[in-house]
């Protein structure tokens, strides 16, 4: 009897034990949750892992896109790319030159051979008629200083020799951005063939004078001004019927001409 209620006893005693050691094991509800939070956590880190692997693995297979220089379009841009007119027409007649603000190249004058001359401020999509008071509205150059907008200058006489043309009287000067215009002289260069302003002092001018078409006559050559016109030089001159159709300045060097 004694022994049975020993083993009873150690019956219920391990029975007891392995309640007491099974609660300690149980996980508590907040313990569980932390668990279940955390494991969603590694779920979505992996998830990010993998899209980020994923978005890798395309960039290394896309091909390289070249580098393209600043300023600069693509050639597939280019190629799409179609000239079209956008004036002036009519009686303009032909185009003989062209001046822009290299600052601001949507603005910019045209220069006609019998139709005046024309000034844009909106890369052509209006126009302004300038130089319509003047005493021809035969034109062989127009020029732009680049280091004062403002100036600009106008070589009267169509420079194209043909059997229709009409000559000019001299070269003309604008202070406003062709606004209003002055006479600065040779008056008798009947044609102008192109005019060159110096890249920083606008008062140093050369005028390639083309001289009159069907004759000879003194007034031809090239000349220069350093006064913004009020006195000129003839710098270049071979005899009465030999002229000068263009000058430029060396962009590096504006004394080589």
């Amino acid at each position: 009897m004694r022994h049975r209620l020993h083993s009873f006893w150690l019956v219920l005693g391990g029975l007891i034990l392995t309640g007491l050691v099974a609660l300690i094991a149980l996980p508590t509800p907040t313990r569980a949750a932390e668990e279940l939070s955390r494991a969603q956590q590694i779920a979505e880190i992996e998830k990010q892992i993998a899209e980020l692997q994923k978005k890798l693995t395309e960039l290394k297979k896309a091909p390289t896109t070249p580098t393209i220089p600043d300023g600069t379009l693509p050639a597939d841009w280019v190629k799409a790319l179609n000239w079209r007119s956008i004036g002036p027409a009519c009686m303009s007649g032909r185009i003989v030159a062209l001046a822009v603000v290299e600052k601001d190249p949507t603005t910019y004058w045209v220069a006609t051979a019998s139709g005046g001359l024309l000034k844009t401020t909106n890369n052509g999509t209006t126009w302004e008629h300038q130089f319509d008071k003047e005493a021809t509205v035969s034109l062989g150059d127009v020029c732009v200083s680049q280091s004062h907008p403002n100036v600009v200058w106008v070589g009267t006489g169509e420079n194209n020799p043909r059997n229709s043309v009409s000559y000019g009287d001299g070269v003309y000067k604008s202070t406003d951005g062709g606004k209003s215009w002055q006479n600065m002289g040779l008056k008798k260069s009947f044609q102008i063939g192109k005019i060159a302003i110096h890249p920083t002092n606008p008062d140093i001018v050369y005028v390639a004078a083309l001289g009159r078409l069907y004759g000879p006559n003194e007034e031809r050559g090239l000349y220069k001004t350093t006064d913004g016109g009020k006195t000129w030089q003839k710098v270049l001159s071979i005899d009465d019927r030999t002229g000068v159709l263009e000058v430029h300045l060396n962009p590096a060097d504006p004394e080589m001409l």
